[in-house]
């Protein structure tokens, strides 16, 4: 050996270079020796282009995760179905009824993320963070761009998705996100009175129910603090409903899309058919009046009492977001727009009326009927009685 380092000293140099470095690589890597010389594979998984189709049918829209989305997100009950047929309401935008699979498989992600277990068992059978990322970005993509009418601008409303909000920005690095806040007392009252199903809450209790607001708003508050003014925006419900012009130009120009007066007057396009509603997601038969302050006090007087005076320790995100825990709220003054809305409410009470109760009496049959037919269903899939006589 030592005469061959004599005679090839520039050889046996190099071949010592050679070994120590495949050794610290594979090392650093907790890999065994040899993966390191082997070849990589020479070729690699491309998405193809993907479109859609215009109204004309001729028309292309393509899409991919760079597309600037837009997320409507809060507590259910804060405002974001107004919000949403609002913004449904300009012709570059899109947002439609609720996905309700989009919140599901973003909480099944970090469930599996947390579970050291799972998580691991994942990584052994292949299945990256990155595969698993890549996967669910183009499943959440394409309910978002085919569950609805192709649009320039595509939004997305299921209010729980804000609780990932920092992940949904890494999945499509180009959305927008929009933090729907409302008085947690009134959420709440909204959420019992009207018996508005939410997985955890206990629909008899206004304490417990205002401890899971609390968290659930401490959660989506600091994803959208974490996101930034120029990626989320905070919008309270109770500012949008008495200014809505305001604060809708404000909106649209967080957006980056031009203002256009149709905002302000959704109630018009549902009733031409322009804006889809879900017969039943729970807050469509009160969407389908123009905006008005109705809702904005209905919660007070009705909170028990010693719920009222310990609110600081049940709720502290109601100072923390500006609301005074203590007292009747001052939300403030409705502009001349919303007063004109409130005159004309008056005026046709009974045919408002009307029209709330039909969508309620729809939504109430479509609702018995689901019911009776999975019902049918589950009987006809049950195993015939056994027979008392012998074979």
């Amino acid at each position: 050996m030592l005469l061959y380092f004599r005679r090839y000293p520039l050889y046996v140099f190099i071949a010592v270079q050679i070994v120590l470095f495949l050794f610290y690589y594979t090392s650093k890597n907790s890999s065994c020796f040899f993966s390191a010389l082997t070849p990589k594979a020479d070729y690699e998984w491309i998405s193809s282009q993907k479109y859609i189709l215009g109204e004309d049918g001729r028309r292309q829209y393509s899409y991919d995760h760079n597309m600037p989305l837009i997320f409507i997100g809060g507590m259910p009950r804060s405002g974001t179905t107004l919000l949403r047929v609002l913004l449904d309401a300009h012709p570059d935008i899109r947002c439609g009824e609720e996905t309700r699979v989009i919140p599901r498989l973003l909480s099944y992600r970090m469930s599996w993320m947390k579970a050291p277990f799972e998580s691991k068992r994942l990584e052994e059978a292949g299945i990256t963070a990155e595969v698993l990322d890549s996967a669910i970005g183009s499943f959440i993509l394409e309910i978002i761009v085919r569950h609805g009418k192709p649009a320039p601008r595509l939004c997305n409303k299921d209010p729980f998705t804000l609780r990932s909000a920092v992940y949904l920005q890494y999945l499509f690095p180009n959305a927008k996100f929009i933090f729907m806040i409302r008085d947690g007392r009134a959420v709440v009252h909204s959420i019992i009175s009207r018996q508005v199903t939410i997985s955890g809450f206990d629909l008899s209790s206004y304490r417990q129910c205002l401890k899971k607001w609390n968290s659930a708003m401490s959660s989506m508050y600091t994803q959208c603090s974490k996101l930034g003014p120029s990626v989320c925006l905070p919008v309270y419900y109770e500012q949008l409903v008495l200014h809505p012009k305001q604060w809708m130009q404000k909106i649209l120009n967080f957006l980056d899309v031009s203002w256009n007066e149709t905002v302000l007057h959704h109630e018009k396009h549902i009733d031409n058919g322009d804006i889809s509603l879900s017969k039943l997601e729970r807050s469509t038969d009160q969407v389908i009046k123009p905006i008005n302050i109705e809702a904005l006090s209905k919660w007070v007087g009705h909170i028990p009492a010693d719920v009222v005076e310990e609110m600081d320790q049940v709720a502290p995100m109601l100072r923390r977001l500006g609301y005074d825990p203590s007292g009747t709220p001052n939300y403030g003054e409705p502009d001349s727009f919303v007063m004109e809305n409130m005159h004309e409410l008056n005026r046709n009470r009974d045919n408002w009326i009307n029209k709330e109760e039909q969508m309620k009496e729809q939504r109430s049959k479509l609702r018995e009927r689901i019911m009776t037919s999975s019902a049918q269903k589950k009987k006809s899939s049950e195993p015939p009685a056994s027979s008392d006589s012998s074979i």
